[in-house]
């Protein structure tokens, strides 16, 4: 019997040792694709519309996105139901037509979405990709204080300097724009760097107040993922076509809709689509700590592939001012000092989120992802309760 046990035990920790290198590994592969969706698409973004000739339209780009994500997810859904397209439909007719009330909660948040990838799209154009990297990083302080203000969250004293931390590096990194703006503007007269910064400023609040009010409206909800990118997809297109029509309308009747399309363009496109639902499959092997380390480590990357690729001049100030939000960036994703009025708050919003699909598994990603992936559902960002 003692030999029975003492075997049993050896295989017990041989499963659990080889299950933690698996675990080990799963993690390394999440934080490469997390950098590399975060700073390929943003310089992806910034190269097809820095190029010269003709331009795609955004808008056209946008809905583009929301149709192959919604058109993903459909396919997952019918996989879910082993191809039985019969079950499939009836699924989906129940989840989006049947209870109707849970879909039309996702109308503001996708009409957010839709705006907010637009304004990205214009925010890149306009600015320097290194600065919009560092620039964008202000949803973080967005978001924590609209999770204050509307869900009653708390943040500890690390994350209040964490916070004041990312507006004096984001400050610094403005203040060292400025000087260069007038040369910006004249050596690229298509480009206003105003707009871009307004813009950006913008998609941070769009940002911030769409994943706390997302978190808000869908606590207790049990649909899956799938079913809400599809539910946000469905608006998103529909909303993207009237700012389509609205701002392009007769551009796009003259030139067409996929006037200005290369393929790096439709790289770009596919990037939005896929890398946002890529993103959200692998952010579950991710834990807060490494979500803000590949956050600080895609800036680093953006900031150097900008310097190859857009002749990107990296100074004093700009590396103080970064250094600053990657510093705060990393801080703010602290795990929290354990206590026991602490972690039973801690371990009650995690019970709550759990209700969640999509909400439970990785509530900070929005935070630490750019939202310009097509409208692709990210977990809402939330705030760590302390007391």
């Amino acid at each position: 019997m003692t030999a029975e046990r003492h075997s049993q035990a050896a295989e017990e920790k041989a499963v659990s040792r080889g299950q933690s290198e698996v675990n080990r590994k799963l993690k390394y592969i999440s934080l490469a694709v997390l950098v590399v969706q975060n700073a390929s698409l943003i310089l992806s973004i910034r190269y097809v519309r820095t190029l010269p000739g003709d331009r795609f339209f955004a808008t056209s780009a946008v809905v583009m996105a929301e149709v192959l994500k919604v058109l993903t997810c459909l396919l997952i859904i019918l996989l879910q139901k082993r191809c039985n397209v019969k079950q499939t439909l009836l699924f989906l007719v129940d989840s989006i037509v049947f209870q109707y009330k849970d879909t039309l909660k996702l109308a503001v948040p996708s009409l957010i979405y839709t705006l907010q990838n637009n304004l990205q799209y214009i925010a890149i154009s306009n600015l320097p990709a290194a600065t919009f990297q560092v620039t964008y990083q202000l949803k973080i302080l967005t978001t924590a204080l609209f999770s204050v203000l509307m869900l009653r969250k708390s943040l500890s004293r690390v994350q209040w300097v964490s916070l004041l931390l990312l507006f004096a590096g984001v400050a610094i990194v403005q203040v060292q724009q400025e000087g260069k703006k007038e040369a910006s503007v004249s050596d690229s007269s298509n480009q206003n760097y105003t707009v871009g910064l307004v813009a950006v400023v913008i998609s941070c609040l769009s940002s911030g107040f769409a994943g706390v009010y997302f978190e808000k409206i869908l606590k207790g909800s049990s649909a899956s993922v799938w079913v809400r990118n599809v539910q946000l997809g469905i608006f998103g297109t529909a909303l993207g076509m009237l700012g389509l029509w609205w701002n392009d309308g007769a551009a796009i009747a003259e030139r067409g809709f996929l006037f200005g399309y290369t393929d790096m363009v439709w790289c770009v496109i596919f990037n939005q689509a896929f890398g946002g639902l890529l993103v959200a499959v692998v952010v579950k092997y991710a834990d807060n700590i490494l979500k803000g380390f590949a956050t600080s480590f895609s800036i680093i990357v953006s900031t150097v592939m900008s310097i190859y690729l857009f002749g990107f001049h990296v100074d004093l100030l700009f590396t103080a001012g970064a250094g600053l939000v990657i510093g705060a960036v990393y801080m703010y994703s602290l795990p929290k000092a354990a206590g026991g009025s602490s972690s039973s708050s801690s371990s009650s919003s995690s019970s709550s989120s759990s209700a969640l699909p999509r909400t439970a598994a990785g509530a900070e990603m929005e935070a630490f992802l750019p939202k310009a992936q097509g409208g692709v559902l990210s977990p809402p960002p939330t705030v760590h309760v302390t007391v």
